[in-house]
C-alpha cells in the first residue's frame, strides 16, 4: 500500500527542490565563490534564513546539486543501456550510452554543467565526498567500453583506459558548444559513436583515378 505523504511534506520536498535548482542555475552561470545563499534564496523566492530549513549551509547545497548532476545522468545511462538486449553489439551498445549520456545533460544542464564548472572551485572536503560516485560512474564506463571490446567492436591496440577519457571529455565538453534540438543531438551521439569505433581513416579504397 503507498505510503501517504501529507501535504506539508510535499510542499517541503517542492521548496527544496527550488532552492536547488536555484542554486544550480547561479553555479552554473556564476561559479561557486561568487554565489552566495542570499542570491540563492532570492532566486527560489524565499527569504535567505528560510534555507536553513532545508540546507544546513552553502556547502550542504553545492554538494546536493553535484550529486544529482551525476547521478542522474549516470541513472538514464545505465536504464538505457540495461533495455538492450544481452547480444547487444558494439554500436548499439555505445551509440545507446552517448546518446543517453548526452540528453541527460542536455535536459538537466544547470545540474550537468555547474558540476563541471565548479568541481575544481569547491571546498576539498565536498570534493572528496563527491569523488565515489563520479569514480563509480567512470567504473561503468569502463565496464561498458570492455564489453564494447568484448563484443569484437575494438582494436585489441587501443587502450581503454583512454578511450574512456577522452570520450567523458567530449560528451561533457558538448555543453559548451551544442546549440541544436533533439535530431540534431542524435546525430551527434552517431557521430561521435563512429568516430570512436572507426576514427577517421577511410574505410575503403578511393574510387579509381580519384585522389
Amino acid at each position: 500500500m503507498p505510503v501517504a505523504i501529507h501535504p506539508s511534506a510535499e510542499i517541503a520536498a517542492g521548496t527544496r527542490q527550488l532552492v536547488l535548482d536555484a542554486a544550480a542555475r547561479l553555479f552554473r552561470t556564476q561559479g561557486y565563490a561568487s554565489t552566495s545563499l542570499r542570491e540563492i534564496a532570492a532566486l527560489a523566492g524565499m527569504r535567505a534564513a528560510s534555507l536553513y530549513h532545508y540546507f544546513d549551509s552553502r556547502d550542504a547545497i553545492v554538494a546536493e546539486v553535484l550529486r544529482l548532476g551525476v547521478e542522474q545522468v549516470f541513472d538514464d545511462v545505465r536504464h538505457a543501456v540495461d533495455a538492450l538486449p544481452a547480444d547487444a553489439d558494439a554500436l548499439a551498445l555505445l551509440q545507446t550510452a552517448i546518446h543517453a549520456h548526452l540528453q541527460a545533460m542536455m535536459e538537466r544542464q544547470d545540474y550537468t554543467s555547474a558540476n563541471v564548472r565548479i568541481f575544481g572551485q569547491v571546498p576539498q572536503g565536498v570534493r572528496d565526498a563527491h569523488l565515489p560516485l563520479r569514480d563509480a560512474y567512470e567504473r561503468y564506463w569502463a565496464s561498458l567500453l570492455a564489453r564494447c571490446a568484448a563484443a569484437g567492436g575494438f582494436d585489441r591496440r587501443r587502450d581503454l583506459r583512454l578511450a574512456r577519457l577522452f570520450l567523458i571529455t567530449v560528451m561533457n565538453g558538448s555543453l559548451e558548444w551544442f546549440q541544436g534540438g533533439t535530431l540534431a543531438l542524435k546525430a551527434v551521439a552517431d557521430e561521435l559513436t563512429e568516430l570512436m569505433l572507426y576514427g577517421l581513416q577511410q574505410r575503403w579504397p578511393p574510387a579509381a583515378g580519384k585522389p
